[in-house]
């Protein structure tokens, strides 16, 4: 047996869960939503300002976690594989350049213009 584990509360139901069981997953957000953030850029005084991020570890308990798919259900065999799943990365290019497709239609670095009538 393990032993004993220190909990941790569940994000949507509230409940303690063993923290070796609980489903964790690490949210990395805007402060700022998407809507905003070309109203906050035009409006700041400088010119290059990242705007800062949200990190935060978030733990689910088992039921909750399925409840608000965050996971799927596994048949039983397949809850014996502890493992994660594979993360599939971009295929990169040795000599620097984007892979062909990446982009917006061939028009990368260039920026479209846009006008506005008041």
């Amino acid at each position: 047996a393990r032993g004993h584990v220190k909990r941790v509360f569940c994000e949507s139901s509230g409940a303690l869960v063993p923290k070796d069981k609980a489903v964790k997953r690490f949210i990395v957000r805007n402060i700022v939503e998407s809507a905003a953030i070309r109203d906050l850029q035009e409006s700041c005084v400088y010119d290059s300002y990242a705007l800062p991020k949200l990190y935060r570890k978030v733990y689910y308990s088992i039921s909750a976690a399925i409840h608000s798919k965050v996971v799927r259900v596994r048949s039983r065999e397949a809850r014996r594989i502890r493992e994660p799943p594979k993360r599939f990365s971009r295929p990169q290019q040795k000599d620097g350049q984007k892979p062909p497709g990446a982009g917006a239609g061939g028009v990368e670095g260039q920026m479209k213009t846009m006008t506005v009538k008041n």
